[in-house]
């Protein structure tokens, strides 16, 4: 089973429309977005994903009442993070920011992996057995050095792909 993850997208409509055709060619089983949306109409854009959408609200999206409203019109699951999901029997973590992260670990050893945000950053390491990825930048103006990421949940691996 495959999945895709993506961040900050930041109202980058030319972004999000790549981000999404990028996604559906993939023929992906779900789709995890870690945060920073910013707003709607950016939100309203994955409708056009073939596979369904959750995430977690990030620091740009927490006041903004009607991005939650709009989540639950659309039928995303979003929350507030950590956002803790069982998928194809992995337990998988949704983070924005990740400065709680190790602590969280300590406190959820059975954790398989935790995806996150924020930093705008490429991150892949392992943690006390916990994988912990960000694909890094996605909302950025540099063609070919934004990412997001899929992730296999059978071989446990994380793919960067450019854009």
């Amino acid at each position: 089973m495959k999945i895709g993850v993506v961040s900050d997208t930041h109202n980058n409509y030319k972004n999000i429309e790549k981000i999404i055709s990028i996604f559906n060619r993939e023929n992906l089983n779900l789709v995890l977005h870690t945060g920073d949306i910013s707003n709607s109409k950016s939100l309203k854009k994955f409708t056009s994903l073939d596979c369904d959408l959750k995430g977690v609200f990030g620091n740009n999206d927490r006041e903004d009442f009607d991005l939650i409203k709009t989540s639950k019109n659309l039928e995303f699951d979003f929350q507030q993070p950590p956002f803790e999901l069982i998928i194809n029997k992995r337990a998988i973590s949704i983070f924005h920011e990740p400065d709680d992260i190790e602590r969280y670990i300590n406190n959820n050893p059975n954790i398989d992996m935790i995806v996150h945000g924020h930093t705008h950053r490429y991150r892949l390491d392992v943690v006390s057995q916990t994988i912990i990825f960000n694909p890094g930048e996605s909302a950025g103006q540099m063609e070919g050095k934004n990412a997001l990421g899929i992730i296999d949940l059978d071989s446990m691996t994380c793919e960067r792909v450019f854009f």
